[in-house]
This record gives C-alpha cells, sequence and structure tokens, in this order.
C-alpha cells in the first residue's frame, strides 16, 4: 500500500532524516498518523429519504468492516432533506479505493443504497489542513 504524502513541514533534524529533536516526531510518524475524510454528496430521490436512511443502517457495517476504515456518518441536509453527506475517515485513498471500491463489499453496499440515489454521487477526497 502507497502512504500519502505527509501534509506537515519537518524542516529541524539532521539532514535528510525529517526529524523533529524537539518532539521526536518525523516524516514516518505523521505519516502513519494521517487521516483521509471522503466526503460524498448525495442527492436522494424525493420521497425515498427514509427507505434511504433505512438502508444506510443496514448498509453501515459493510463498510465499517474494511481494512483501513476508521469512522463512518451520515448526515442529512436540514434546508435540503433529499441531500445526504456521507463523512468516510480512512487510512488512506487506496484503503478507499482498494480495500473498499474493488471488492464485493462495495457491490453489497451500492446494492442496498444505490437505489435511492437521484443521481451520481459527487465523491471526493480530503486532508487535514495544519493550525
Amino acid at each position: 500500500m502507497v502512504s500519502s504524502p505527509c501534509p506537515r513541514a519537518h524542516p529541524r533534524g539532521p539532514a535528510g532524516t525529517g526529524e523533529d529533536p524537539a518532539t521526536g516526531w518525523g516524516a514516518a510518524a505523521c505519516e502513519a498518523s494521517i487521516m483521509v475524510l471522503e466526503v460524498a454528496l448525495i442527492d436522494v430521490t424525493p420521497g425515498h429519504e427514509d427507505a434511504f436512511a433505512a438502508a444506510y443502517a443496514q448498509a453501515h457495517p459493510i463498510i465499517t468492516s474494511t481494512e483501513g476504515c476508521r469512522s463512518v456518518r451520515m448526515t442529512r441536509g436540514i434546508e435540503s432533506p433529499s441531500r445526504f453527506v456521507l463523512l468516510v475517515e480512512w487510512d488512506s485513498v487506496e484503503a478507499h479505493d482498494v480495500n473498499f471500491r474493488q471488492s464485493e463489499k462495495f457491490s453489497q453496499w451500492r446494492a442496498l443504497i444505490g437505489p435511492h440515489f437521484a443521481g451520481p454521487p459527487l465523491v471526493e477526497h480530503f486532508i487535514d489542513v495544519p493550525a
């Protein structure tokens, strides 16, 4: 599995190590702690909202049992009650793409929730911005 690049700079430490002598954290330790957030904007066919939520409840254990999945959360729009946002924390983009999307689990997941989609979801991956 290819690790995601570390978004933090590691300017201190011996040349080429990237280790911060003040904290003992280096680039490798930082990469191990990186989390990728999958954000999926899902528009559900009007009138299917409750059925979609029930299907999600059934599908939730499928995605959470995937290696590299850290957490899964679904939110529903207040102003747009047919719009849902899926938030999944992954160890890496590869964990999402390889461990889930290229597995039978994705087919099972999509079979449960897909019939309620008004159109294809918009899916993107994000990393935290250091403060």
